[in-house]
């Protein structure tokens, strides 16, 4: 079973395409993830495609889009949404096809202070330690627990150095 994964941002043109990439080349075949913002900007941040590539990460085909693509019919069912900025763990979400656990890992702008390096970082630890959870066996309540876990537990690392 493939756990569809939706990550999200006001603007979809960092974090989230980060996370998305992340996600989907590490999480191997049983993960698919996919990345919007609630008014997406139409263009993927140069410093965020420049990360990814100097990560070794494939860039062709990423765009900024609008989470309405992934409700109603015909979208793709969500297992999880993760939020990444503040504002939009905030806004009024559309709903989603399945039923997805909602989750906030909060990240700095990397766009604001253009440091992609701190941001690739932290979504990937967040996202590592995701990806070792047993998610398929797990009940919503306790994806969401876990999942909750593993970005408080990222903070106090990040804030001790």
């Amino acid at each position: 079973m493939t756990t569809n994964i939706l990550v999200l941002c006001t603007g979809n043109s960092a974090r989230s395409i980060l996370g998305e990439v992340l996600i989907n080349e590490l999480g191997g075949d049983g993960f698919r993830a996919f990345s919007a913002g609630s008014h997406p900007v139409g263009r993927v941040n140069p410093g965020a495609l420049a990360k990814l590539a100097a990560a070794g990460h494939v860039t062709d085909g990423l765009s900024s889009k609008s989470w309405n693509q992934f409700s109603g019919s015909g979208a793709p069912d969500i297992d999880i949404v993760i939020t990444v900025c503040d504002n939009a763990a905030g806004e009024a979400c559309p709903l989603w096809s399945g039923s997805p656990v909602n989750v906030h890992w909060g990240i700095p702008d990397p766009a604001a202070d253009d440091d992609f390096d701190s941001a690739y970082t932290r979504l990937r630890g967040r996202i590592e330690a995701m990806l070792e959870l047993p998610l398929g066996e797990m009940k919503p309540a306790e994806r969401r627990e876990a999942l909750s876990r593993i970005h408080k537990e990222r903070l106090t690392e990040q804030e001790r150095r």
